[in-house]
This record gives C-alpha cells, sequence and structure tokens, in this order.
C-alpha cells in the first residue's frame, strides 16, 4: 500500500480584513502546528532558542511562531539529530509553528568570516564580488551552489538548492524557504541580473527536492516552501524575480505555497520595494519580509503588503542593555537608571516589567549577570510582538493611520 503524500492545509492562507487604499491586510497561516494570526513577528531563535530565553518564556510573552537557522543547525548539532528527536519544534520544546531559513543569508556572511551584518549601503568602490567590506572571501558562488567555510573551525562545505531541501526537511520546520543567493549594494547591476536568474534556476531545483522529499517523508507533516524575491534596488527586477517565482508550479502544479522578500536594499526604500514585490505577488498566498524588526519599518512593511517578518535585533540589542519602550530606545546601563526603581515600562504586561525594576537590571548589567539578558530579551520581545498584535488590531478596527502616527511620533520623538 502506498503511503498518503502530505499535503499543505486547504486554505494555507486566509485573507482577513484590507487596509484602505494599502495592500496591507490581515490574515492567517493554517499551519500544522497551529495557526498563525497575520500580521506577525516572528521570533528567530538561531540556534534552536532564543538566546537568554526558555521557550515556555516565548510563548508567555505572546510570540506565535519562532524561526531557527539551517546553517547553524546543519554545523550544529546537525540536521539527521533534529529529525531523529522529532523535528525543530520537539527538539526544542516548542510546540507552535517554525520556520527555518534556507541558510543562504548565513552561508555568504558567516562564510566569509563577517559575523553580523553584510555591507548594506552603496558607498565605496563597487565589484561583482565584493559580499562583506574588508573580509577574505571564503566562500564561492556557482551555478550549481555555493562552497563555504565554516565559522566554526574553517571546514570546507557546500549548500546546492537540494543540499538545503535535505537540510531543512530534517529540520522539520512547518514552513521554510527556498536556496536564493544573497547579494548587496556593492554587487553592479551586472551581478544582480545575474544573480536573479540563478536564484529563478535553484528556486525551481528546490520545489523539485522540495517534492521529493515530501513524498518520502510522508511520515512527517507537511511543511510549506516559500520562494525567495531578489533584485536588490532595481524595480524591473523585483518585479521580474516574482513573477519567475510564480510561474515555477513543479510536479504538484502547487507551486510555492507563500514568498519571502530578501536581498539587498535600503532602509528609505523598504517600503517602495516591498509594493513593487506585492504588486505582482499573488495575493491568496502569504508574504514574509526577511529580517526587520524597528517600529517604522515594521509599519512600512505591514501597509505594503507583509504578513510576517523576522528579526535577531530584539533578541541581540537586549544583550548589549539597550531597550525598546514607547518612548524610544535607551540603553540601560547609563547612570541615569542607576536609581530608578520603577519598571522599564509601567504599561508593559512583560514578566520583567511585571517583576523587577530599572535599577535592578541596571546593576546585572555592570555586573555582568547573566540574568540580565534574559529579562531585557524578554522585556524587547514582548514589546515587538505587541506592537505587530497592536497593528493588526488597528487594521481590523479601521484606525491603523492614526496608531502608525501616534505610535511612531511617540517612538521617534528628539
Amino acid at each position: 500500500m502506498n503511503a498518503v503524500v502530505p499535503t499543505p492545509p486547504d486554505p494555507f492562507f486566509t485573507v482577513g480584513t484590507r487596509l484602505d487604499g494599502q495592500l496591507g491586510r490581515t490574515g492567517t497561516i493554517h499551519t500544522p502546528h497551529g495557526d498563525i494570526a497575520t500580521p506577525s513577528f516572528v521570533a528567530v531563535g538561531t540556534k534552536a532558542t532564543v538566546k537568554a530565553v526558555l521557550p515556555e518564556s516565548m510563548k508567555d510573552l505572546g510570540a506565535q511562531s519562532l524561526l531557527a537557522n539551517a546553517y547553524h543547525l546543519y554545523l550544529q548539532p546537525g540536521p539527521d539529530i533534529v529529525d531523529e528527536a522529532g523535528g525543530l519544534g520537539k527538539f526544542m520544546n516548542w510546540d507552535g509553528p517554525t520556520f527555518t531559513d534556507s541558510g543562504g543569508f548565513q552561508v555568504m556572511s558567516l562564510g566569509v568570516g563577517f559575523k553580523k551584518v553584510l555591507a548594506m549601503e552603496a558607498v565605496g568602490v563597487r565589484s561583482d564580488d565584493v559580499i562583506a567590506k574588508g573580509k577574505e572571501r571564503l566562500a564561492t558562488v556557482d551555478d550549481d551552489g555555493v562552497t563555504f567555510k565554516s565559522h566554526l573551525d574553517g571546514s570546507r562545505h557546500r549548500f546546492t538548492p537540494e543540499v538545503s531541501m535535505q537540510i531543512q526537511h530534517q529540520l522539520g520546520a512547518d514552513i521554510m524557504f527556498a536556496f536564493d543567493e544573497l547579494t548587496t549594494l556593492l554587487n553592479t547591476r551586472g551581478y544582480q541580473e545575474q544573480s536573479v536568474e540563478r536564484t529563478q534556476a535553484w528556486a525551481v531545483r528546490c520545489i523539485a527536492e522540495h517534492e521529493k522529499l515530501t513524498a518520502e517523508r510522508s511520515h512527517r507533516p507537511y511543511q510549506a516552501l516559500f520562494g525567495v524575491v531578489q533584485g536588490a534596488q532595481y524595480e524591473d527586477l523585483r518585479r521580474q524575480a516574482c513573477r519567475g517565482l510564480e510561474s515555477i508550479t513543479g510536479e504538484s502544479g502547487r507551486g510555492f505555497d507563500g514568498y519571502g522578500i530578501g536581498g539587498a536594499l535600503e532602509k528609505q526604500n523598504l517600503g517602495t520595494i516591498v509594493r513593487w514585490c506585492n504588486e505582482e505577488l499573488p495575493e491568496h498566498k502569504p508574504r514574509h519580509m526577511l529580517g526587520i524588526s524597528e517600529p517604522d519599518d515594521v509599519f512600512v512593511a505591514i501597509e505594503n503588503g507583509a504578513d510576517t517578518f523576522d528579526c535577531v535585533n530584539p533578541s541581540r540589542v537586549a544583550r548589549n542593555a539597550a531597550i525598546y519602550h514607547p518612548d524610544g530606545r535607551f540603553n540601560i546601563n547609563t547612570s541615569r537608571f542607576r536609581r530608578d526603581f520603577t519598571p522599564i515600562d509601567e504599561n508593559c504586561d512583560c514578566y520583567t516589567c511585571a517583576n523587577y525594576t530599572s535599577a535592578y537590571i541596571h546593576h546585572l548589567f555592570k555586573a555582568k549577570e547573566m540574568l540580565a539578558s534574559t529579562l531585557c530579551t524578554i522585556h524587547n520581545e514582548r514589546f515587538t510582538v505587541r506592537l505587530v498584535d497592536q497593528i493588526r488590531a488597528s487594521i481590523e478596527g479601521g484606525y491603523f493611520a492614526e496608531f502608525k502616527a501616534e505610535t511612531l511620533g511617540r517612538f521617534y520623538r528628539t
């Protein structure tokens, strides 16, 4: 008797309230591990953990889903171990929806020894092979895939579209992303054109491998696959990339279950580029914006049609004593908080604000205590999750424009 091939929930995504005069909307993504009400912030747990915070704490602060990193989990502990554990969710004791990225960003950023951020400003000398400024190039792209060195021990590895799919199927997330080529604003127009074509070819291979693995792994729930839109800041390339991804259907005829918007862009062009993409992408499929979480970026992405987005920033800056507050972002290790015996935010409902004072957290940072990172991360993740929840409510309630003006006017007030 042949095994039944897993299929996506029907429907996988439903549209709710539309934002008047904009591409923004609310909706629901249906996964085997629960629904995601959109717009939604997907908290990043890079190595199957949100740094310094228990998965149970992430649930308590309202996170609907978590995203882990295929590159990091491939290197450590290995996708076979996660698979044997029953998949990412069971491995990390998280029973909600999960995402994994393809590993493409880390292969090209960490693979060249540039630990945190790629060069994303169009300044300096342009070069077809610049990935990170001032670093030895340790990742090499060809039409078949990427060869790179591990940032852990310098060992050589190779990712292809098929390898990325194999790793992500073993990791077992509800939503995963096709393998794409990362570019930066330092790449020439000619190279961006080549990259869009290469990412398109890789997308075809990703869908073919995804369908093959879905049939072979019928004992696992269906994993949704999102295509990734590249094209930098060129309107024609972005639109071409969207149309190209939408045209790929595979043998099943379904094509991609959703789309991720990634690649090189400058902050001031974020809304325009998201709009270009979402004017092309199908209305009935979700769109994920890769790598944003600042309040102004969140509002502009949502009003231009982004449904979900992820970013490490809330947890990363927390570990460096930066806290989010309705009145802006502050460093809690500065002298102004030394004798502040009030919560970070008296109107915040997170565990940290309910139980601890700013003075105590200030002390923890000065004393270099690990608890400092935990308490600040809980607060920052709650701030971000709650902000997006409030934006979703404002769309449903018809007061998005007023809420945006009030929130950003206060947060960025000088």
